[in-house]
């Protein structure tokens, strides 16, 4: 007798998959009314949902391997499109994406050269996702401190804040999982 296969049409992956249409909307809201306030709560809900999703799959034993793929994609997508939406609207310096965005590279070579070798992917740590989580919460900050008034120079300064922790945190992990993933194929 043959096992079932787990079903990929989850509340988890629904949740999911419901976060990653908000990219878009995001997206269309910051660059084209330049609705900051709307495109912040897509970014607040989308933060929400990254949450529970987790949650929700560990919790209905409903965790999967599409849902472990998705999450993190997902994750990367969105800081990837928020930090082009800010240097386009120069909320934050081109060096800034450049660093996130050679990290992530980077990590995608190794995930790849992973694969290739049948390997395992890399498990996401706790550091990991405390990086992801301080950038997810400087974006919406950083977009606030667009405005002009006394809300725009306390968001830069929180912004800011949680932007360079997250960056500390994001490269100290890249580096972490780059020496995991060595190790790995090595073996």
């Amino acid at each position: 007798m043959s096992a079932e296969k787990p079903s990929i049409l989850t509340w988890p992956n629904g949740l999911t998959a419901l976060r990653a249409l908000g990219i878009p909307l995001f997206i269309y809201l910051a660059l084209v009314p330049e609705s900051d306030v709307w495109a912040i709560v897509v970014l607040a809900i989308g933060g929400a949902t990254d949450y529970f999703d987790g949650k929700l799959a560990r919790a209905l034993g409903q965790e999967s391997k599409l849902g472990e793929i998705m999450d993190p994609t997902i994750d990367r997508l969105y800081i990837i499109s928020t930090l082009i939406v800010l240097v386009i609207r120069e909320a934050v310096p081109l060096w800034l994406v450049i660093i996130l965005v050679s990290r992530d590279a980077v990590l995608a070579i190794v995930t790849a050269l992973l694969a290739i070798k049948k390997k395992p992917p890399l498990t996401v740590t706790f550091l990991g996702k405390a990086a992801t989580f301080n950038l997810l919460y400087a974006f919406p900050f950083l977009l606030l401190a667009l405005n002009t008034s006394w809300i725009g120079a306390a968001a830069f300064i929180f912004g800011w804040a949680f932007a360079l922790w997250g960056v500390a945190l994001y490269l100290a992990t890249g580096v972490s999982y780059f020496l995991t993933a060595l190790k790995t194929i090595r073996v």
